[in-house]
């Protein structure tokens, strides 16, 4: 995976996938009913719901040659909110803050919804 770069007066900044995966994390879980990022095993086809110390685990960040960024999202939400409007949400907060904190464009961000919690517990 490329890292983001851009050249600066007197040099070049280079920016880890794992710091743009870590901004869209935080920005995706202040989100209003979105209970944590999700995380699906290869092997295992039920989505587990992630710690905020392995956030970026539920994220995927692509730099494309060019420098443009896509965001791809795995949530897991609370039973009973608007999907529609919760995805939107999440994508307008993880372009603004991933480019007010690093300066980059975000091409774009995918919402990936792997399941819903009902109370305390998780479908």
């Amino acid at each position: 995976m490329a890292n983001a770069e851009f050249d600066l007066a007197n040099g070049k900044m280079m920016i880890e996938p794992e710091v743009i995966a870590k901004i869209a994390g935080y920005a995706a879980t202040m989100s209003y009913g979105v209970v944590g990022m999700a995380y699906r095993s290869k092997t295992d086809s039920v989505a587990s719901l992630l710690k905020k110390e392995n956030i970026t685990k539920g994220i995927k960040v692509i730099v494309s040659e060019d420098g443009k960024i896509t965001v791809n999202i795995h949530i897991i939400i609370e039973y009973g909110v608007n999907i529609n409007v919760i995805g939107k949400s999440i994508i307008k907060s993880v372009k603004y803050q991933i480019n007010h904190m690093t300066g980059l464009e975000v091409e774009q961000v995918n919402i990936h919804v792997e399941g819903f919690r009902v109370g305390e517990e998780q479908e």
